[in-house]
């Protein structure tokens, strides 16, 4: 069975100049970036999702820039499909499960540690695979809300960092 990554929610409202601008999110994206060319060389599937609002202002507002994805993450997952989602769970009310087929494991990494991220990975849809959260590829509003998320997660399923996916040599 294969292997896809979960990449959620890579968005401009989460970097400088958007509406809530998560710590170290230029350093994250960066390493997403690198993660994806790996994965890609490795045979897994990408995933991305993206979160739109139905809200006209805010976070993610519908047909804003805020709600696009990050141009480099684009640029990196090629045909990619983009799974849209209005909830913290990526699983929730979306076709994700589709492009999930044929799949046996899940990668998440994103934004939002202690909502998205968490969400999606202790969703009840995750439960049909092997779920592992890749801590140094996801941000929070502070580093202290991203460990406290990372080690809330690591006593219900496995956190690791990209390099024990995909060794750099």
């Amino acid at each position: 069975m294969g292997r896809a990554l979960l990449v959620i929610d890579i968005q401009n409202d989460y970097f400088p100049g958007g509406v809530l601008p998560l710590h170290a999110a230029d350093a994250v994206e960066e390493r997403i970036v690198a993660a994806i060319e790996r994965a890609r060389l490795a045979g897994d599937r990408i995933v991305l999702i993206r979160h739109v609002s139905q809200a006209r202002t805010g976070l993610f507002a519908a047909g804003g820039s805020g709600s696009s994805l990050r141009p480099a993450i684009l640029a990196a997952a090629g045909e990619a499909p983009v799974v849209i989602k209005r909830v913290a769970d990526a699983f929730q009310d979306t076709d994700l499960a589709r492009h999930l087929q044929g799949v046996s494991e899940v990668l998440i990494c994103g934004m939002m540690t202690q909502n998205c991220v968490v969400f999606t990975a202790m969703s009840q849809a995750a439960a049909a695979f092997d779920v592992t959260v890749l801590g140094d590829l996801c941000a929070a509003p502070s580093e202290v809300v991203h460990l406290i998320a990372l080690n809330a997660l690591g006593s219900k399923l496995r956190v690791a960092n990209a390099v024990d996916v995909w060794p750099v040599d």
